[in-house]
């Protein structure tokens, strides 16, 4: 059995403004993404096949963050507290609360992403999977971050490395934060750097994206604690489970559709 270690989750302090590990966290996942993002343009501007220009990537990067923080929280607010937003409708601009979802988060990146793509003039598939590509340095981060503040913890369990939460009551738990940012952060840029090496068609790295984090979030939601105020939606069935269920089938058919396509183009030429 292990201790949480119980890490303050302020890092430091200036003044009255206290900065949080989480929020490092993210600064720090953004920062990577944003290297690995200027490596990638880099390169390609050496080979002639540069995805944006530097000044449009820092543009891009500006419309994820606001993609993540609007969609995160509208997505939080109707997956999983839409009666007690509605009843307080006042309360869906009080983030100091908490309160964000990934799938919501998720969206929001997609439709701003897309709205960038469209003005301009860049295929979306182009700016989707250099924006993948970078997405799992993020939420590796995040879960990290998650941990440290002994948040979204696991369910109970007697594995030799279950662990006891201070908000989780005397029960020893998965650390499943920890399990996520292996699966949803290095396992899964490890996949999608594999799968770019290969040559891929293009949109490939985002849908590949989609369907990792779908398959991976479903397999550590068995261990996962779910959320207290909504517990199982059908069976043993979490609402985590529930919104990745999607990504994974439209995923694979998605890959799937783009593999063939490339293949009748190569067998008509």
């Amino acid at each position: 059995m292990l201790v949480h270690p119980s890490i303050d989750p302020v890092a430091f302090s200036i003044g009255p403004l206290a900065v949080r590990w989480y929020g490092l966290m993210y600064l720090a996942g953004f920062g990577l993404a944003w290297w690995l993002g200027m490596r990638r343009i880099t390169a390609g501007k050496d080979a002639g096949l540069a995805p944006v220009t530097r000044a449009q990537f820092d543009d891009m990067l500006f419309l994820a963050v606001i993609g993540v923080i609007l969609g995160g929280r509208l997505g939080y607010v109707l997956f999983y507290k839409p009666a007690e937003y509605l009843a307080q409708p006042l309360k869906i601009f009080a983030v100091w609360e908490g309160g964000m979802s990934f799938h919501g988060g998720l969206l929001g990146v997609i439709v701003a992403l897309f709205w960038f793509s469209q003005r301009q003039g860049i295929p979306a598939y182009q700016v989707a999977d250099l924006a993948a590509a970078a997405t799992p340095i993020g939420l590796g981060f995040g879960r990290i971050g998650n941990f440290i503040n002994g948040e979204l913890y696991g369910r109970a369990t007697d594995v030799d490395w279950c662990m006891v939460f201070p908000n989780g009551g005397p029960a020893c738990r998965h650390p499943s934060q920890l399990y996520e940012a292996g699966l949803e952060g290095i396992f899964l840029f490890t996949l999608l750097w594999v799968v770019a090496k290969t040559i891929p068609p293009p949109g490939t790295l985002f849908w590949s994206f989609i369907t990792g984090y779908g398959l991976c979030r479903m397999i550590v939601e068995f261990v996962r604690e779910p959320d207290a105020h909504l517990g199982f939606i059908i069976g043993s069935f979490s609402m985590g489970q529930l919104l990745s269920f999607p990504m994974v089938v439209v995923g694979v058919f998605m890959l799937a559709l783009g593999y063939q396509r490339r293949a009748l183009m190569q067998a008509k030429s």
